[in-house]
C-alpha cells in the first residue's frame, strides 16, 4: 500500500460563542475520518481554527467591556477544552485573528489585485448614526418589502421566504442600537468571480463535491455569477486591507484562509513542508468537511480564490446534513439546544462519537439524535454486544488460567471471518459511509456473542474434563473482541485505549489479522457504563432556559404557537423502614455480579430469566420483575448487585437463587443498581 499525503480541515468555529453538538457533527465525522486514514498508516494532518474576525465578535466584546482579543482568546481556550474533552485530535488548532492569517490575506488579495481580479465601487449601505458604523445584514431589522411581516430580518423574511437588500426593508431599525439607519454611500472593493464562472463550473462537476451540493450550484451558474463584496468599513474587528485605510477583509475572505493558516503554523512547529500540499503541482490530497450551510463559500469563493492566487484547489469537500434533536430543530426551550460542556457534565463523550457514527454516510442527509434511541442504541451495541463479550469472557481466564490466552485457537475458520470483514469496513470508512461500518461491526459482534451463547463457557468450567475446551473458548471470545475494537478504533479512541492495556497489545492494522495466542493479559476493568437515562434527562433539563413563549402574529395572520414543556414533578418518597440494627444488616450478603445472559420468561409479562457470574466460577439463576424497564439484551454484560444469601425461591418457570437490586415504584419506572468502574464479580457490598 502507498503511502499518502493528506490534509484534512473542519470549517472553523465563529469564536463568539460555546461549541453545541450541531458543531459536534462535523469534528466527529472529521475526526473519525482522520483517525482511520492515520491508522492505515499514511501521512495525515487535521488542522482547524476559530473563526475570530467580524461585526458580531466586535461587538459581543464591546457588551462584556473587554476587547476583542480578550474575548476570542478566552473563547479559544474553552473550544480547545471542549474538542479535547471529545478525543478531537486535532494535529494544530489555531486562530484566524493570527499573524499567518494576515500573511496569506494579504498576499492572496494582493495576488488578485495584481490579476486584475479586484474592482472599486461605490455602494449605498444603511448606517447607523449613533454606532457610527455601517450595517451588516443581520444587524438591520424592518417589514419585508414583499409581503410586509413585521420585525424580519435585513437580508430575508422568515414568513414569505423573500430575499433582499437591507435597503429595500421599511421602516429599518439598528438592532445595535435601535436608532433609524441612514443611507451613506462608501467605496467597497470586489473581488470578479464570474472571471471565474467556467473553472468552477468544470470543477464543481469534476467530483470535488457530493452530487447534491453540485446540482444545487447549478442553480447559481444559470442565474449568473455575482462580484463579491470583500470589504468592510471600520469600526470593524479584522485585518485591514493593504493601501486601503479603513477597509478591512470581510470575514468570509479571511476565514477558508485559516486553513492555510493553521497548516502553516503547524509546519513552523514541525518541519513540513508547506508547499509540498499547497502548490499548484502538488500530488497531497487536501479535504474540507463542512456543513450544507456554507457550501456556496467553500465551492465558489473558496476554489475561485486560490485559483486566481496561484494555489491549488481541495480535491473535494464533503459536505454534511444538520442535528435535529428528537426529529425538530434544537430548542432552547425543550433543552435540546445542547452545549458541549453540558453534555460532557452528564454522559460519556464516546456515547454520542458512537451515536453519530452509527448513523452517519456520506449523503447531506440530516441527523437526528433521539435521545431514547441513542441510549438504546448505545446500551445495546456497546455494552450488551461488544463489552459482554471481553466481560463474560476474561473472568474465566484471570481465575482459571493465570490470566494467559490459549496456545492455539478455538476456532480459526470464526476468527478468518471476522479478519476478512476488514477490507469491507476499511472500504465503508474511506468512503465516509460509517454507519455501513458500524452494521458491519456489529453483525459481527452478534457472532461472537452466538458464539460464546452456543459454547457456554460458565457451564463447561463446572466439568474438571472440559477446562481446556473453556479455555480455548474463552480465548476465542477474547481474539474476537480484540478484532472488533481494532475496528472500533477510529470512532472509540478511549474505549480502544483501555482494551489495549486489558489485552495487553496494540490495536493496529499491521498485527491485528494475527490471533493473541499463549499472551498474557490483565485483569478485566469495565471499559464502558450503560447509558443512564436519569443522565439523560438531566442533561436536557440542564440545557433547558427559562424562556417564556409570547404569541406574536404577522399581517399574514400565522400565529407562534405558545405551548410550553412540562416540568417533571418528583414522585413522594416512599416512607423509611422501621429501624434495624447493624447486626440485621450484616445478615444480608450483597454481590456484585455480572450479567452473562437474559432472556424474556415465556408466559410472564414482568419477568427476565437472568444468568448471573458472582465469582469463583459460580453462577446464579435469578428471576427479575424489570421486562418492563429493560430489554433481555441490553442487560447482558451489565454489572449489578445481588443479594446472594437469600434462600432459593422454587417459582412456576423454574429455581430462583437469589434477588438484584434496583429502585423505583416499580413497571417501566426501575432501575437497576450498578456498582461503579472496578468492581468486578463476587466482591461483596459493605
Amino acid at each position: 500500500m502507498s503511502i499518502r499525503k493528506i490534509l484534512i480541515t473542519s470549517a472553523l468555529p465563529y469564536a463568539n460563542g460555546p461549541i453545541h453538538l450541531g458543531h459536534l457533527l462535523e469534528y466527529i465525522q472529521t475526526d473519525i475520518w482522520s483517525r482511520f486514514q492515520k491508522a492505515r498508516g499514511h501521512e495525515c494532518y487535521y488542522v482547524c481554527a476559530d473563526d475570530a474576525h467580524g461585526t458580531p465578535i466586535m461587538l459581543k466584546a464591546q457588551q462584556q467591556g473587554i476587547s476583542p482579543e480578550q474575548m476570542i482568546a478566552q473563547t479559544k481556550i474553552e473550544h480547545m477544552a471542549d474538542f479535547a474533552d471529545f478525543a478531537i485530535a486535532f494535529d494544530n488548532y489555531h486562530s484566524t485573528h493570527s499573524e499567518e492569517n494576515r500573511f496569506f490575506a494579504e498576499q492572496i488579495y494582493q495576488r488578485l489585485n495584481a490579476a486584475g481580479h479586484i474592482k472599486r465601487k461605490i455602494i449605498s449601505q444603511l448606517y447607523d448614526p449613533q454606532k457610527e458604523m455601517f450595517l451588516p445584514d443581520r444587524f438591520v431589522k424592518g417589514d419585508c418589502p414583499k409581503c410586509g411581516a413585521l420585525d424580519q430580518n435585513g437580508d430575508s423574511c422568515d414568513v414569505c421566504g423573500a430575499t433582499y437588500s437591507p435597503t429595500e426593508v421599511k421602516n429599518p431599525r439598528s438592532v445595535v442600537s435601535g436608532a433609524t439607519p441612514v443611507l451613506k454611500d462608501s467605496e467597497h472593493y470586489f473581488f470578479d468571480l464570474p472571471a471565474f464562472s467556467q473553472m468552477l463550473q468544470d470543477w464543481t462537476r469534476s467530483g470535488a463535491l457530493q452530487d447534491e451540493m453540485a446540482n444545487k450550484l447549478q442553480e447559481w451558474f444559470k442565474d449568473g455569477l455575482q462580484m463579491w463584496d470583500i470589504s468592510r468599513d471600520a469600526p470593524y474587528f479584522g485585518f485591514e486591507i493593504p493601501g486601503a485605510p479603513g477597509k478591512f477583509f470581510y470575514v468570509w475572505l479571511d476565514a477558508p484562509i485559516g486553513y492555510l493558516a493553521s497548516f502553516k503554523n503547524l509546519c513552523k512547529k514541525t518541519g513540513i513542508d508547506f508547499d509540498s500540499f499547497w502548490a499548484v503541482d502538488s500530488t497531497a490530497e487536501v479535504y474540507h468537511f463542512i456543513g450544507k450551510d456554507i457550501i456556496y463559500f467553500h465551492s465558489l469563493f473558496w476554489p475561485a480564490m486560490l485559483e486566481g492566487a496561484g494555489y491549488r484547489k481541495p480535491n473535494a469537500i464533503f459536505a454534511h446534513g444538520f442535528v435535529t434533536v428528537n426529529g425538530a430543530k434544537m430548542s432552547k426551550s425543550r433543552g435540546t439546544f445542547i452545549k458541549a460542556r453540558t453534555y460532557l457534565d452528564n454522559l460519556d463523550p464516546e456515547y454520542l462519537r458512537y451515536y453519530f457514527a452509527s448513523k452517519l454516510s456520506s449523503s447531506i442527509t440530516d441527523l437526528d439524535l433521539n435521545l431514547e434511541d441513542f441510549t438504546q442504541k448505545v446500551n445495546a451495541d456497546l455494552v450488551g454486544k461488544v463489552v459482554n463479550i471481553a466481560s463474560r469472557c476474561a473472568g474465566f481466564i484471570s481465575k482459571r488460567f493465570d490470566g494467559k490466552l490459549s496456545a492455539s485457537l478455538a476456532e480459526p475458520e470464526l476468527f478468518n471471518d471476522f479478519i476478512y470483514a476488514g477490507d469491507s469496513i476499511a472500504q465503508s470508512y474511506e468512503q465516509r459511509e460509517f454507519a455501513k461500518a458500524i452494521r458491519d461491526i456489529m453483525a459481527l459482534a452478534d457472532k461472537a456473542n452466538q458464539y460464546i451463547d452456543a459454547k457456554a463457557p460458565w457451564v463447561l468450567v463446572k466439568d474438571e474434563t472440559k477446562q481446556q475446551e473453556a479455555h480455548a473458548v474463552c480465548s476465542m471470545g477474547l481474539n474476537l473482541f480484540r478484532v472488533l475494537m481494532h475496528y472500533l478504533k477510529p470512532v472509540l479512541p478511549k474505549m480502544a485505549a483501555d482494551s489495549e492495556a486489558f489485552l495487553n497489545t496494540e490495536l493496529q492494522w499491521s498485527n491485528y489479522q494475527a490471533p493473541l495466542l499463549d499472551h498474557a493479559i490483565n485483569p478485566f476493568k469495565a471499559l464502558m457504563q450503560r447509558v443512564d437515562p436519569v443522565k439523560v434527562q438531566a442533561m436536557v433539563t440542564a440545557s433547558q432556559e427559562n424562556l417564556q413563549p409570547t404569541a406574536t402574529a404577522t399581517t399574514t395572520d400565522k400565529a407562534v404557537s405558545t405551548a410550553t414543556d412540562k416540568t417533571p414533578v418528583p414522585a413522594a418518597r416512599e416512607p423509611i423502614s422501621d429501624t434495624i440494627s447493624i447486626d440485621d444488616f450484616v445478615k444480608i450478603d450483597l454481590r456484585v455480579a455480572l450479567i452473562v445472559a437474559a432472556s424474556a420468561v415465556e408466559g410472564a409479562d414482568k419477568l427476565v430469566q437472568l444468568t448471573l457470574d458472582i465469582g469463583a466460577g459460580e453462577t446464579r439463576q435469578v428471576f427479575a420483575g424489570i421486562k418492563a424497564a429493560y430489554s433481555p439484551q441490553s442487560l447482558v454484560g451489565r454489572q449489578t448487585v445481588m443479594v446472594a444469601n437469600l434462600a432459593p425461591r422454587k417459582m412456576r418457570f423454574g429455581l430462583s437463587e437469589g434477588m438484584v437490586l434496583a429502585a423505583g415504584p416499580g413497571g417501566s419506572d426501575i432501575f437497576l443498581l450498578s456498582p461503579d468502574d472496578g468492581a468486578t464479580p463476587g466482591m461483596r457490598v459493605k
